[in-house]
């Protein structure tokens, strides 16, 4: 029997024949993962389940998985994925590799294509006193700006939000035959775009995606499934996230009329207050970690080759590390945030997802007078492995008079 911290003869028992500390996916975790996971922090920082694994509630257990990557493994499924799951010395030249397109420069380049899709999206509202945050700006803004960022075709626009559907109710539904099949028609849209550029001869477009069928590593040109795979992992995580962050921040917006206010007036205070607000309710909620070798964490003992799950929107809102964790402070240090993660594995799109966010929002503020929820209309929150909202109403006091649409 290993360890545990709970100390309850009556736990049940897993296949493994480690004691079930909680249920992940039980009705009263998914009605509020955010309540529900601050609850696990204190009760059973260090939780085993059979749908997760060890899980990790407190800043300082994610940050000691994800600082060491050496007993903790980024290489979690069978299936490839460039970068995110390998480990060095693979993952360093990948690593290398994509971050050049992250660069400071790019984010800014790519800064006036979002306020365009952003000020076209929110014309379009315009005219209406409510709407649904999600199915009408947060998800269409997510794909538009990814499609803009990578030189995709309109003609995905549809086909990819399609997608993020059927790839969320068969991650929930676990039906791993679905999952694969889904899998297979995502790589089937990107290879199209490689093969589209790869027959376009001197008509090729100069985009990101381009650029990437011209690289290498260790002197050999990047195949199609090393390519195909880049694009997957910055393309699923992309349209999920920013989606997601978007309602969590216009949510918070249209609760808080006062902190709205502020923010019309003082747009300098935005990116602190996204990375706040976000702090409060990940968008993000987990990653997955394979131990390498047996290691302690608490007083639990983690086994080599046992499931570890890092909790971002737990450790996020640890008191241990942020004083008043459940209070909206933009002021605070936002050093310890790990919105973006850490280690080896840091988001390297993070300059660029703050820049669409900080435009998204600043859009919003300029172009549609106070908004509050709808009465009457309460918001559904998503369920893991997705976080913030799945539905989110608003109402409006009308378009203000300096809209600037397309």
């Amino acid at each position: 029997m290993r360890s545990n911290s709970r100390t309850n003869p009556s736990a049940a028992q897993s296949p493994e024949g480690n004691e079930t500390d909680w249920d992940p996916r039980s009705g009263e975790v998914q009605r509020d993962q955010i309540s529900a996971y601050d609850a696990m922090r204190e009760r059973c920082p260090v939780a085993h389940s059979d749908y997760l694994g060890w899980s990790l509630f407190r800043h300082a257990d994610v940050l000691q998985v994800v600082a060491d990557h050496r007993s903790f493994s980024n290489v979690v499924s069978q299936h490839p994925s460039v970068p995110n799951g390998m480990d060095p010395p693979e993952h360093t030249g990948y690593r290398q590799l994509i971050e050049r397109y992250f660069t400071q420069q790019r984010v800014d380049a790519f800064e006036p294509v979002c306020r365009r899709i952003a000020g076209e999206l929110l014309s379009s509202l315009k005219a209406s006193s409510g709407w649904e945050v999600m199915s009408s700006l947060a998800e269409p803004y997510a794909v538009r700006v990814q499609c803009g960022f990578l030189g995709w075709p309109e003609g995905l626009y549809d086909p990819l939000r399609q997608w993020v559907r059927k790839n969320r109710e068969a991650t929930l539904a676990r039906d791993t035959e679905a999952m694969a099949s889904i899998a297979l028609e995502f790589d089937s849209y990107i290879r199209a775009q490689l093969d589209a550029r790869k027959f376009a001869g001197g008509a090729v477009p100069e985009d990101i995606t381009t650029d990437l069928m011209r690289q290498t590593i260790g002197g050999e040109q990047l195949e199609y499934a090393d390519i195909v795979s880049i694009l997957r992992n910055w393309t699923v995580g992309e349209l999920g996230t920013i989606a997601a962050c978007v309602g969590i921040i216009v949510h918070f917006l249209a609760q808080n009329q006062e902190i709205q206010s502020h923010l019309r007036k003082d747009r300098t205070c935005l990116p602190l207050a996204i990375d706040e607000i976000l702090r409060l309710n990940g968008p993000l909620i987990s990653n997955r970690r394979i131990a390498t070798k047996a290691v302690v964490i608490g007083d639990r003992q983690i086994e080599a080759g046992d499931r570890v799950t890092v909790i971002w929107a737990s450790a996020n809102r640890d008191p241990a590390v942020f004083e008043d964790a459940d209070q909206y402070r933009p002021d605070r240090d936002q050093a310890p945030n790990l919105l973006y993660g850490a280690g080896i594995h840091v988001c390297p799109g993070a300059a660029l997802a703050r820049m669409q966010l900080r435009v998204m929002i600043d859009a919003l503020l300029d172009g549609i007078a106070s908004f509050t929820l709808t009465p009457g209309r309460e918001p559904v929150h998503a369920i893991y492995p997705a976080g913030g909202l799945a539905a989110l109403e608003i109402q409006t006091d009308g378009a203000r008079s300096g809209m600037t649409g397309p």
